[in-house]
């Protein structure tokens, strides 16, 4: 599937309110889909970039030999998923940015099917 399918894959995932493509070397949406007013997914997910360099840095400083699978921040009425692509078929520096209302989301099913998302993407 290609970016613009993939993401709108991901909106139709209970819940959510926003998605976002990024490559964490550059800070940069490869696309976006939802967000508002109140959620700027350009900013958050360049922030989010920040994140993900971060817990790679932690990583590699305690020698763990193991991939990230999905970061997971938790907001009183939101969750904010963070899926790392490791799949043949993308660059290795690609995450998905999933933004959830909490009380519409089911957790496990949204992380099922951004992997599911993930899997079949081609970039």
């Amino acid at each position: 599937m290609n970016i613009d399918t993939a993401l709108k894959e991901a909106m139709s995932i209970a819940g959510a309110v926003g998605v976002a493509l990024v490559d964490y070397e550059s800070g940069m949406s490869l696309g976006t889909s939802g967000g508002g007013d109140w959620l700027n997914l350009e900013l958050a997910a360049a922030g989010n970039t920040e994140v993900v360099r971060s817990k790679l840095r932690v990583m590699s400083t305690l020698a763990l030999n193991d991939s990230i699978e999905d970061i997971l921040i938790t907001l009183h009425r939101q969750y904010h998923l963070i899926r790392l692509m490791n799949s043949m078929k993308t660059r290795s520096s690609l995450f998905l940015y999933l933004v959830l209302e909490r009380e519409q989301a089911n957790l496990a099913l949204a992380r099922h099917n951004l992997k599911r998302i993930e899997g079949e993407l081609q970039v």
